[in-house]
């Protein structure tokens, strides 16, 4: 089975496990999914969740957060840990996206990672999510669950993400990666999965090899 075979499995396999495809991180405008995916860096979702509703009443816009107070933003997302780090990213960013961007987002890889504290999986998720472009999310369940089925034998983020490019559909690839993250989180778990119930064992070298 190649990769092509192998995804097409995968995809359909996961799409009748989980219709609903949606990011976890819950947004209503595009900085708010970028400030959100900074924060989740190290952080549960569920954590971020409970966070931002604060943060974005307070900061409504971009504007607002560039110029906002370093000090100010550490307050509102404290329990996310690397507050530090993440509260200078996040009013970087956005004195970004207005001063070169029009105080808009931008919908290139090119351009979003040059974004304080944005690397490639923030950016495949924001062209996915937000502008409906074709992206793969390279996160931790990504490449746990991606290598036991016989995508890859690497750790390498970028060549993964090349990798399940070629082998993807492209209109499936971004809900592809949100049903990943759905999947590792109740299934494909990092110690004990539960190999017994998983959809995905018709198309999983791992489970081929119990």
């Amino acid at each position: 089975m190649d990769n092509k075979e192998r995804a097409l499995l995968a995809v359909n396999a996961l799409k009748n496990a989980y219709p609903d495809a949606i990011c976890s991180l819950v947004y209503e405008k595009p900085h708010e999914l970028l400030i959100a995916t900074r924060l989740s860096a190290q952080c549960t979702d569920a954590r971020v969740n409970i966070v931002t509703p604060a943060l974005f009443e307070r900061y409504k816009t971009p504007d607002e957060f560039a110029a906002a107070d370093v000090e100010e933003v550490e307050e509102y997302i404290k329990s996310c840990g690397l507050y530090k780090t993440k509260a200078r990213d996040i009013v970087g960013m956005c004195k970004m996206i207005c001063d070169e961007y029009e105080g808009k987002v931008p919908d290139t890889i090119e351009e979003l990672t040059k974004l304080p504290g944005v690397g490639r999986k923030t950016a495949n998720l924001i062209l996915g999510d937000v502008f409906g472009k074709p992206a793969v999310v390279v996160d931790t369940h990504c490449i746990r669950i991606t290598s036991r089925l016989g995508f890859h034998d690497i750790k390498d983020p970028v060549k993964i993400e090349k990798i399940l490019k070629e082998a993807l559909p492209p209109d499936e690839s971004n809900n592809f990666c949100h049903r990943l993250v759905l999947h590792g989180r109740a299934v494909c778990t990092a110690r004990s999965p539960k190999c017994g119930e998983c959809v995905l064992k018709e198309c999983c070298r791992n489970f081929s090899l119990l």
